[in-house]
């Protein structure tokens, strides 16, 4: 296997985690345990395993969000909900999701799960917050469960990876969406309404790296841009496989997850394009 698997197999694991945040039942079930509102029920829901963190905690592991943006959510949501009940919520709305979009999910994740939990335990954590929060949360019975879990956990530990990758080369969390967005196309618009950044931040952001030489006047990647931009994903793709070296199976997992994940992508529960950057899988 070479560095790219890493990002096939998160083309798979990113749909089965994301209905967490898109689905409509699990959109209900954040508001039924308690939390207001979309964003406080996001950054609740993916910062629940460090316990009541707060927001200077998310600002830094979320590392693409406007700081404003996190603290209208955090610490508040601790008031209406609490860490251990918003753990359970979401991982019992998104497995609930899943078998309805993918019938044969259970036989699905009886098969993945080992595999995945192997790659789990021999994924390093050092320097990767999210992934090892996830990482020492109880590993559910039931199967779907264990697999929403374990996709969760194998995503962030590629995310830890990516902002360490973005804090090296010296690009914030907004100058990470601008080159995002340059690069694939996907509108700005996009970016600033759901991480928090106005049009004055996105044009300050935009001229700090046509200051480097990563952009041209039109806002388009240079060559030093394009650069830029594939050494990130290929160093991002390297730190992820340190999960997966060691894991015999671990190309036939990817092999049976992908029917499911493609069934979760034709199921309309996620938007594409999104603001994780995934594509249908």
């Amino acid at each position: 296997m070479d560095n790219a698997f890493a990002r096939d197999l998160w083309r798979v694991l990113e749909p089965l985690h994301a209905v967490t945040y898109f689905a409509t039942d699990c959109i209900a079930a954040n508001k039924a345990v308690g939390l207001r509102g979309f964003w406080m029920g996001y950054f609740a829901t993916r910062s629940a395993p460090f316990g009541a963190a707060g927001p200077s905690v998310v600002e830094a592991t979320f590392y693409n969000f406007h700081p404003a943006m996190v603290r209208r959510a955090l610490p508040d949501a601790w008031g209406f909900a609490t860490p251990d009940a918003v753990i359970a919520t979401r991982t019992i709305a998104a497995a609930a999701v899943l078998r309805a979009v993918v019938p044969d999910i259970a036989g699905i994740a009886a098969r993945a799960v080992p595999d995945l939990q192997r790659a789990i335990a021999d994924a390093p954590a050092g320097g990767r917050a999210l992934f090892a929060a996830n990482r020492d949360l109880p590993t559910p019975g039931d199967a779907v469960h264990a697999l929403w879990q374990a996709a969760t956990t194998l995503r962030e530990h590629r995310g830890d990876g990516h902002v360490a990758c973005l804090l090296t080369e010296g690009i914030d969390g907004c100058e990470a969406h601008v080159l995002f967005s340059a690069s694939t196309g996907v509108p700005a618009q996009i970016w600033r309404d759901n991480r928090g950044w106005s049009d004055t931040d996105w044009q300050a952001a935009r001229e700090r790296l046509a200051g480097r030489g990563l952009l041209d006047a039109e806002g388009g990647l240079t060559e030093a841009g394009r650069a830029l931009r594939a050494h990130l994903e290929a160093r991002t793709d390297a730190l992820a496989m340190t999960a997966y070296r060691e894991v015999p199976g671990i190309v036939e997992t990817l092999a049976v997850l992908t029917p499911a994940a493609r069934a979760v992508a034709r199921s309309g529960e996620i938007p594409y394009p999104n603001p994780m950057g995934a594509d249908p899988a």
